[in-house]
């Protein structure tokens, strides 16, 4: 499903060279819960970036449901990300003067669906994230695990094959960061939905599918 050769990244500012990943190979299945672990600074979210087609590497192949990216325009990036893949970011990325549904909505807009059927795809998400009865509150009138279900229900709405998660717990404390998990497990075993996740918590990584580990921008393991 989403298949990385010999894939390298190097910042260069003036005379500065900062590798941030290093000849990764990586293979990840359909329908895989693949956690990625490593310090901080070790090119985890970096990786996580270059999967979801919102930065380039500078060397190396990435290839999602067998096409390979490299030469696609923005446009075509942006169409093909939209539909392919859902996001989910620490820090929720909500809009604080949306309510919830329209939050949720959003992604449908970009693909110009109508305004009864994005109500109607809300809805059902929500539903599915346990957060129907939360559709006109606003995000500061919900609590942190709110947040993130409201952030995966938006990150599901255009029923994407693949979810790409960067610290979804980060945020969260110990009992709201295992109902996300809880989600992110069912969304994986019950709708097959294929995740990639970024985390520092060990517990968390153990309870996936496989787990690999970067240090230095290296995959160690």
């Amino acid at each position: 499903m989403i298949t990385l050769n010999s894939l390298s990244k190097i910042y260069r500012t003036d005379e500065i060279e900062t590798v941030a990943l290093e000849n990764v190979n990586l293979t990840v299945e359909r329908g895989e819960f693949l956690s990625i672990m490593g310090p901080s600074g070790c090119g985890k979210s970096t990786l996580l970036n270059i999967m979801g087609l919102l930065d380039a590497p500078t060397m190396g192949i990435v290839e999602i449901n067998g096409i390979r990216t490299e030469g696609m325009k923005d446009k075509e990036l942006a169409v093909f990300r939209n539909k392919t893949l859902g996001f989910v970011f620490q820090s929720f990325h909500l809009i604080n003067s949306l309510n919830v549904m329209d939050n949720v909505e959003l992604p449908l807009l970009y693909r110009r669906v109508g305004s009864s059927e994005r109500k109607r795809l809300a809805q059902e998400v929500l539903e599915k994230v346990g957060l129907s009865h939360r559709m006109r509150h606003f995000p500061t009138q919900l609590s942190g695990g709110q947040c993130q279900r409201v952030a995966i229900a938006r990150a599901i709405i255009g029923n994407p094959e693949i979810i790409l998660a960067d610290e979804p717990t980060g945020n969260l404390d110990s009992r709201m960061g295992a109902e996300v998990m809880e989600l992110l497990h069912r969304l994986n075993k019950e709708d097959g939905r294929t995740i990639v996740m970024v985390t520092h918590n060990e517990e968390q990584a153990k309870q996936t599918s496989r787990t690999i580990r970067f240090f230095d921008g290296r995959q160690v393991q």
